[in-house]
């Protein structure tokens, strides 16, 4: 169940950004790197509500991969904003965006955590897509190769006359990554999981012995 459902809202949203952007790529990343951005801010800082909330340890790598993972998709959106110049309707376009799908998954993680990270994961893996498409149209000609900003040559280490393939390349990997670690979440695989599933067979042991 928990597959379906994340594949299915994975479909509804690639439908609404075909049917937005089409293969305007550089518009297309800059919508959906805004909404990429929510997921390890919202499963970060509820994890480390959960922390506070059960006074225990155990989530600290968890917050740290999470918020870097937030924190690398804002980069990838300050990078794409800088190469398609999105006009006002489009900035008004990504603030409802982030804000309608901070509402929404935020409520979907609080209902079940390992569905909205398996729903991510397959984001992931559209934006792998999505990217391979677009460097296919660069490394062929039909869209132009231009220079990469500056921020990204500074964030990636690139060499001063790296290009927008380049750039799009590193972007890819981050998202095959991002992919990964969320299926790892999603398959229970985070140190948060680990210890809820400890406590609980600490309690059994508790209540056995009473």
């Amino acid at each position: 169940m928990r597959d379906i459902v994340a594949r299915s809202m994975t479909k509804f949203f690639r439908l609404i950004a075909d049917t937005f952007f089409a293969k305007r790529y550089g518009h297309r990343a800059v919508v959906l790197e805004t909404v990429a951005g929510v997921p390890g801010m919202v499963a970060g800082m509820l994890l480390h509500f959960a922390s506070l909330r059960k006074m225990k340890t155990g989530y600290g790598a968890d917050i740290r991969e999470l918020l870097a993972e937030a924190e690398n998709e804002r980069m990838h959106l300050m990078f794409f904003i800088e190469i398609a110049k999105p006009n006002w309707f489009e900035r008004w376009l990504v603030l409802i965006a982030q804000f309608t799908f901070s509402v929404f998954y935020s409520m979907l993680y609080l209902a079940d955590s390992r569905t909205a990270h398996r729903m991510v994961a397959y984001f992931e893996e559209e934006a792998v897509y999505s990217y391979t498409e677009y460097l296919d149209l660069v490394e062929r000609g039909v869209m132009e190769n231009v220079p990469a900003p500056q921020l990204a040559i500074d964030y990636y280490g690139m060499s001063a006359n790296a290009k927008l393939v380049d750039l799009i390349k590193h972007v890819r990997a981050d998202e095959q990554r991002h992919s990964e670690v969320n299926h790892r979440y999603a398959d229970g695989g985070s140190q948060a999981t680990q210890f809820a599933v400890k406590d609980n067979a600490d309690n059994s042991v508790e209540m056995a012995d009473q």
